[in-house]
């Protein structure tokens, strides 16, 4: 079967265009499903202005379009992905917008602090968005939301949605074996779980900040100080927690 983006027959007025060369300013035609194309005044080859690589996340055929790719695009395919996994995460709690709430703050923390810890962030949203993905099966099964259960329902449930999506088997393997101990953390943890570790922990603090039963700033300061993994979680949850 071609992809109904590549078929001629369903092309209108603009699936064939002019580009000017970023190196030397020539004007290239680009038809519209080619991924580059290669100046013929200069040699330089440069992606496809108008091309919109946002199937390439879930798409079956996305491996013969991916392809021919310049490597700057086909790194964007892990961003592709990780918000095709927040729409997912938010599909599958449904109504429960506090459970996707506490994903989307714990994501955003994640993406702070994974930049300056240089974690592979495409791991670290999707196991974020994913991390508590077991709780209404920990609920059902047990009547419990207790860390051991989500651990232990969170990761095929995980896995399912990873696959549905089309992630590689390395990033499924990481991100569920994230999911499945994320409030235990082992020994020599990688800096990919470390950010998510800090980045939840953030996001339960926030929550435990009931107007009834505050935490101190003296007592938050003590947790930040031994509880956290990185430096830059620390820093973060310090200026989210104690600002």
């Amino acid at each position: 079967m071609r992809c109904p983006g590549q078929d001629t027959q369903y092309w209108s007025e603009g699936s064939i265009f002019e580009a000017n060369c970023p190196k030397c300013g020539t004007v290239v035609e680009f038809f519209k499903d080619d991924t580059a194309r290669k100046c013929g005044s200069c040699g330089h080859r440069f992606a496809n202005p108008k091309m919109d690589f946002g199937c390439a996340s879930y798409c079956q055929y996305a491996e013969q379009c991916l392809g021919t790719l310049p490597p700057e695009l086909l790194a964007q395919r892990g961003d592709l992905l990780k918000d095709r996994v927040a729409i997912e995460m938010k599909r599958y709690f449904k109504s429960d917008f506090k459970r996707i709430g506490h994903a989307t703050r714990v994501a955003r923390y994640a993406e702070r602090i994974g930049k300056e810890e240089n974690g592979n962030l495409s791991v670290i949203l999707c196991a974020a968005y994913l991390h508590d993905i077991g709780i209404h099966e920990a609920e059902r099964q047990y009547n419990s939301t207790a860390a051991r259960y989500q651990e232990e329902l969170g990761p095929p449930i995980a896995e399912a949605i990873l696959k549905k999506l089309g992630a590689t088997a390395e990033l499924i393997a990481e991100v569920c074996d994230m999911v499945g101990h994320h409030h235990h953390p082992r020994e020599n943890e990688t800096v990919n779980f470390k950010v998510l570790y800090d980045a939840d922990l953030i996001a339960n603090l926030e929550d435990d900040r009931a107007p009834e039963n505050p935490l101190s700033a003296d007592k938050l300061d003590r947790i930040i100080e031994k509880s956290f993994l990185t430096s830059n979680g620390g820093d973060v949850a310090r200026k989210v927690l104690l600002s």
